[in-house]
């Protein structure tokens, strides 16, 4: 569905973004990986990707904090594959404090790569998108874009800005062929919150079910993760002619977590 397109998926190294980019190259589109690791692991990843679907793949270490190395990112892009065609605005951080305590260059942080990373990359592609009459912008929100918790005053604040950010866009570029949406998990089964489920199990002193249970009970009714595959499923969606007259949705899968 997607051969002859490019997709740039940031923090795509692992995790959500990696399931993304599987998905997207699944169905042929070239690929602009992107995130940090051991880089020998990542061109072995690459050399993975591109095998096994017959698309180039290419990988930029940018740091989405800084707007010099992103713009750098978005012209190596542009230079090595011609085009990028879509854009999924993946990486992410996150720090828990209460707000009284909160580190104001954690806060900085989170904010810089959370929200105004996906400004500086949809910014730098969008000409080019219009100028073709196509294009899908893709923003990974979250719940915490439309609820709070405790001590996630960063990142609840970036995950409402980017939904509003997807609206704004999405009106910008109802009638040029681009459209821009947004995905929102609630939580997903990555190595990161396998950790959690791990340190949980280890504090508790409890079986790895049990923590399981224990974390998703907490917020998510289904009691079961989200997967970066089927993330990676709704991306395809998305960039699908049955999405096309899809402009600023924001989608929850979140296991009924909003339904509450």
């Amino acid at each position: 569905m997607l051969k002859g397109k490019v997709a740039l998926v940031t923090g795509s190294t692992s995790g959500i973004g990696l399931g993304i980019a599987r998905a997207l190259a699944a169905q042929g589109a070239g690929l602009v990986l992107n995130g940090f690791g051991d880089r020998e692991e990542i061109d072995a990843l690459r050399n993975e990707i591109a095998g096994a679907h017959g698309i180039k793949v290419t990988y930029s270490p940018a740091d989405m904090q800084k707007p010099a190395e992103i713009a750098s990112m978005i012209e190596t892009a542009m230079r090595d594959h011609g085009r990028v065609d879509i854009v999924v605005n993946n990486a992410g951080i996150q720090h828990t404090a209460p707000v009284h305590e909160f580190p104001v260059e954690r806060w900085d942080a989170v904010i810089a790569i959370n929200l105004t990373a996906p400004f500086l990359v949809t910014r730098a592609v969008l000409p080019q998108m219009v100028a073709r009459k196509w294009g899908r912008i893709i923003n990974i929100g979250s719940t915490h874009g439309f609820v709070a918790s405790v001590q996630k005053s960063a990142y609840v604040a970036s995950k409402h800005g980017i939904l509003g950010f997807t609206k704004a866009v999405a009106l910008e570029t109802a009638r040029t062929g681009v459209t821009c949406n947004a995905i929102c998990p609630g939580w997903v089964l990555t190595p990161l919150v396998q950790k959690q489920i791990d340190d949980l199990a280890a504090r508790e002193r409890l079986s790895p079910e049990a923590a399981r249970e224990r974390l998703l009970g907490e917020k998510q009714p289904s009691l079961a993760f989200t997967t970066p595959e089927q993330v990676g499923a709704m991306a395809v969606f998305l960039c699908s002619d049955a999405a096309s007259n899809m402009h600023g949705a924001c989608v929850p899968m979140d296991g009924a977590w909003l339904a509450q």
